[in-house]
């Protein structure tokens, strides 16, 4: 079945624009992942790996403010040690999560390694946005919950947005297309 986005934010074609020193930009985990992590292209779709880093550099051309959240680490990890042991199943065997994580330490090392790598470029290319994950943020993401169509994380993201006045995210999640008084930047 395909998906039936019901469009609130504002899309910018990320081919068609040319970001200028004034704009500020959150990045999403998924570009962040087809960024700096060199395996992504074993699940990267056309463009994916091309049409984004190449945004998300001419925007750091042009001045622009790019930022991620600590929430980007949770994110980032996770989709690395998701990818890297779908690649020891296809070349060893299959393998739970939790078996893979605690059994073979020198997978771990690997994993390690990836992470630690992918999130020095993350940092060394943006800036941190704070955000304290408290009762008033869990209830704020909770109320978002009931009318934006956001996974847990989007909705800590969008949070951290509103709290840092940034309202333009690169992003190839359709997700936040659905997101009213944001701009979308996407090649999606």
């Amino acid at each position: 079945m395909a998906i039936s986005y019901v469009i609130q934010a504002e899309v910018v074609d990320i081919n068609a624009d040319s970001p200028n020193r004034t704009d500020v930009f959150f990045v999403d985990t998924n570009v962040w992942y087809w960024m700096t992590y060199p395996n992504a292209a074993t699940a990267a779709l056309p463009g994916q790996l091309s049409d984004y880093p190449a945004f998300v550099n001419r925007a750091l051309a042009a001045g622009a403010r790019i930022y991620y959240s600590g929430l980007s680490l949770a994110e980032l990890s996770h989709l690395i040690e998701k990818t890297e042991r779908e690649i020891y199943e296809k070349s060893v065997c299959l393998i739970r999560t939790k078996e893979y994580r605690h059994n073979l330490s020198s997978e771990r090392s690997r994993v390690v390694s990836e992470v630690e790598a992918a999130w020095g470029q993350v940092k060394s290319l943006s800036s941190s946005l704070a955000l304290t994950v408290d009762e008033k943020a869990t209830d704020a993401a909770l109320d978002r919950f009931q009318t934006e169509k956001l996974d847990g994380y989007d909705l800590f993201i969008l949070e951290t947005m509103k709290n840092h006045g940034v309202i333009q995210i690169i992003t190839d999640d359709g997700d936040f297309a659905t997101v009213a008084g944001i701009r979308v930047f996407t090649a999606n």
